[in-house]
């Protein structure tokens, strides 16, 4: 059964792209990401830190009694291969070619319905809005539309103390200082038009931050820093 929790539901997710869920369960996260876009975009985030962490791990050769274990459970025979073919199916970037095929193919088939709509002329920017600090969690994700357009998504679910509220800011020249965008509640998403955002550049910071009810009394923030980020450009046209 599909948790309700997010968090629940995103460590879930994270499991089933390991490979770690039953048969019976992962059908379940299949078509639950088939269905939720919401679901779709923790996978991608998954995909994302899963890259990643690989990234960063040093290239190592599998040991003989490994590649033995790998072609018993793809069925195929010990017979040594000679030549070309030896030297293809020990390949480690062969390996690493298909798992990355394998990885594009899920995402695909995962994002696929979101990439069907037609495209609009512009320039397109990801923030991952972090809380400050070493270990930073992500809580928020902004996408900027090629139309200009933002779409500000939470990934948790905030409890703001009473007489508090989340005031969304973005800081383009530090000679102009921060711009205000407008009070956000916490766990919902918040749409915002290209003409209250204006140009948005690659590095461009965004922030949350908790304030007063009503907002901040001056200019600028007034209270900690909740959630912060730079934008990165995802794509242009």
């Amino acid at each position: 059964m599909i948790p309700h929790d997010p968090e629940e539901r995103r460590a879930l997710i994270g499991e089933y792209l390991l490979g770690l869920l039953d048969a019976s369960d992962a059908a379940e996260i299949r078509q639950l990401l088939e269905e939720d876009q919401d679901a779709a975009r923790m996978a991608l985030e998954w995909e994302r830190h899963f890259l990643e962490l690989s990234d960063q791990l040093p290239p190592q050769q599998p040991s003989p009694a490994l590649w033995t274990r790998i072609r018993h459970s793809l069925g195929t025979t010990d017979t040594p291969r000679s030549g070309l073919a030896a030297s293809w199916w020990n390949s480690l970037l062969t390996w690493r070619l298909t798992t990355a095929a394998l990885a594009m193919a899920l995402l695909v088939a995962i994002l696929l319905p979101l990439l069907q709509a037609p495209q609009v002329e512009g320039e397109r920017y990801t923030v991952v809005l972090q809380q400050p600090g070493q270990a930073a969690q992500p809580g928020w994700v902004i996408q900027v539309g090629g139309d200009g357009t933002l779409q500000l998504e939470p990934l948790v679910a905030d409890r703001i103390p009473e007489g508090r509220t989340l005031q969304f800011w973005t800081l383009q020249d530090p000679a102009d200082g921060p711009r205000s965008l407008g009070l956000v509640e916490a766990g919902q998403p918040l749409h915002l038009p290209a003409e209250r955002i204006g140009a948005v550049q690659a590095g461009q910071l965004f922030e949350l931050t908790l304030e007063p009810a009503g907002g901040s009394p001056y200019n600028r923030p007034s209270g900690p820093v909740q959630y912060i980020g730079r934008a990165v450009l995802a794509s242009a046209n």
